[in-house]
């Protein structure tokens, strides 16, 4: 359920108010300065630097090759910079990323029959 805009006011201002009493308890509860907004517009930003770092690349093919090396190293920048915005949108910020659940049949089911079948034989006496 969204906050309205009063609380969401007032959530702010108690952010703000922990930062400037305990800026470290305000670290390490993991308060977001970044909202979701920021993170796209950077991963925009990020997008359009790649674009750039392509012109630069394909400008320095032709031309000097120092332009393609920059162009590049602009590319790298820009997509590590994209990554790291679109990870922060697509988790909550006190959200930690949670293991996928285990199959309701383990992995070690094979090792588990095997095991019940050795001992039926030794049971058995047909060792």
């Amino acid at each position: 359920m969204p906050l309205s805009n009063e609380e969401q006011k007032t959530l702010e201002e108690l952010e703000a108010s922990l930062l400037a009493e305990d800026p470290r308890l305000a670290h390490a509860m993991g308060s977001s300065r970044t909202p979701k907004r920021a993170h796209g517009r950077r991963a925009g930003l990020a997008g359009l630097g790649f674009l750039l770092g392509v012109c630069l690349l394909l400008v320095g093919m032709q031309t000097v090759w120092v332009l393609s090396v920059l162009g590049f190293v602009v590319m790298f920048g820009c997509a590590i910079l994209a990554l790291g915005s679109w990870r922060h949108m697509s988790h909550e910020p006190n959200e930690k990323v949670r293991p996928p659940k285990s199959s309701p049949h383990p992995s070690n089911d094979f090792m588990t029959k095997m095991e019940s079948r050795w001992r039926r034989r030794e049971d058995d006496g047909r060792l």
